[in-house]
This record gives structure tokens, C-alpha cells and sequence, in this order.
């Protein structure tokens, strides 16, 4: 996912939206609104925008040509929330500013081997331990 961590984030999104891209972020402001975009980016001045495709819909290219032209975003990292990758679109993302483009399958994928890497280190921690323990005594 992203590497870099931001101070400012402003998450354009419906209600309701994966939590997994919001962890470690200190401060993030959360709009549900399409018109309150621009507004919240003078007062926020955020360092990374995050989009949901789906939710912005036909407003979306608009949106996102209007931030290009405009000088005062230029520091502005932007990141696309998509629920299926389709190459056509995410060129045209590409093309008018997008930075990262994340994936839903892409978020399940690493959920899991997180997951698993948990459990795998759960169960070399635990037969550390007894072993330590073993030998301790």
C-alpha cells in the first residue's frame, strides 16, 4: 500500500468505507459530501486525498482536472479507492493526477497474510518460549 505516512488526509467516501486505510493516519477528515471537497481541502491543506471511485462517480474527473490546474495542490498526493482494477479507467486516473491506486482484492490480500504472518509468528513465539523455558530449568 502506501509507504510514506501523511499528517493530513481528507478521505472522500461514503459512510461506509474499509478501516484498514485509515490505521496509523493521525489525523484524517472524513467527508461524504461531493461539494464539500474543495472546501475542505483550503481548510485542511491535507498532504494525501483519498477517493472512492465508486462514490464519486462522474464527478470524479471533474474533480480531479480541477485539482491539476490548480497551483496550490500541486503537493497534494492523491490515492483512488477502486473495488475492481479495469485498465482503461485507471490509465485515465493515471493520466489526470491519480498517485496510488488501491484495490479492494488488494486490501483482502493483505489482510490475509497478515493474518497468517500472525499466526505463524504466534505459534514460533510460543514454541520459543517452551523452549527457553525447558532449557532455563
Amino acid at each position: 500500500m502506501i509507504r510514506t505516512r501523511f499528517k493530513k488526509v481528507l478521505l472522500v467516501a461514503p459512510d461506509v468505507f474499509p478501516d484498514q486505510l485509515l490505521t496509523d493516519y493521525s489525523h484524517v477528515k472524513h467527508i461524504s459530501n461531493v461539494a464539500s471537497i474543495f472546501p475542505s481541502i483550503y481548510q485542511l491543506n491535507p498532504d494525501l486525498i483519498v477517493f472512492d471511485y465508486d462514490f464519486m462517480g462522474k464527478e470524479m474527473e471533474k474533480v480531479l482536472r480541477r485539482i491539476n490546474i490548480n497551483k496550490f495542490y500541486d503537493k497534494v498526493k492523491i490515492c483512488c479507492y477502486k473495488n475492481t482494477p479495469n485498465e482503461k479507467t485507471d490509465s485515465l486516473l493515471k493520466v489526470l493526477g491519480v498517485d496510488h491506486l488501491i484495490f479492494k482484492e488488494d486490501l483482502i490480500k493483505s489482510q490475509k497474510s497478515k493474518s497468517v504472518f500472525n499466526a505463524v509468528n504466534t505459534i514460533i513465539d510460543t514454541s520459543i518460549l517452551k523452549w527457553v523455558a525447558s532449557v532455563a530449568n
